[in-house]
């Protein structure tokens, strides 16, 4: 798999098909809300020729936090270690080095994730957030 941070790269299609459809965490989210999302992201797409088979994004200031998300390889490539070249590709970028957290949320992979060094919080008592899971699927 040749994994590339060249947007132009990217087909969007494929992501937001992905993402509204298949994830388990965007379901329904339309196509301006992706795009907007790769416009301020680091972006790695995976390919295969010139079809893209996986994606991730990371939102990250480049000095002190990143935040990893919307991981994916299509079905019916996984179970060949793309997800590990993924995010060895990640975890090696430049702009993500030195970081004082890098965080991420999963329900389905945290395996994968632990080899990369990533915990459960160690603090989640100081943690806060906003989640609307549903957001996508309200009406």
């Amino acid at each position: 798999m040749d994994i590339s941070n060249d947007k132009s790269r990217l087909q969007i299609d494929v992501i937001h098909l992905f993402l509204s459809s298949q994830s388990t965490w965007a379901i329904g989210i339309p196509r301006d809300v992706v795009e907007r999302s790769i416009d301020n992201s680091l972006c790695f797409g995976g390919y295969e020729g010139d079809q893209q088979i996986a994606f991730a994004r990371v939102v990250s200031d480049y000095a002190t936090f990143a935040y990893l998300m919307d991981v994916f390889v299509l079905p019916e490539h996984r179970g060949r270690g793309l997800s590990l070249q993924l995010m060895q590709a990640i975890m090696a970028h430049p702009q993500l080095q030195a970081l004082r957290r890098f965080m991420l949320a999963s329900s389905n992979a945290r395996g994968l994730y632990q080899e990369f060094g990533f915990r459960q919080l160690a603090n989640p008592d100081i943690m806060m957030e906003i989640n609307v899971p549903d957001i996508y699927t309200k009406t």
